[in-house]
């Protein structure tokens, strides 16, 4: 028997708001975009529309990304 009280849980999956992704993918495809990169900023593009979308990352990325 212990005396030590149990410990806080924390859950180990990623806690982003939703509008807080969408500015994230949308500012890596500006500047993907400003680089050249204009593939990588394509894909950026199809996540930060799916999330617009009101949809969330659970999907299978081959889905998200139109593969």
């Amino acid at each position: 028997m212990s005396n030590q009280r149990p410990g806080k849980y924390k859950p180990a999956r990623l806690q982003e708001s939703g509008m807080g992704l969408v500015r994230f993918f949308a500012s890596a495809k500006e500047a993907l975009s400003k680089r050249g990169e204009e593939d990588a900023s394509f894909y950026f593009e199809q996540v930060e529309d799916w999330l617009r979308d009101g949809n969330s990352l659970e999907e299978d990325p081959r889905k998200i990304l139109g593969l």
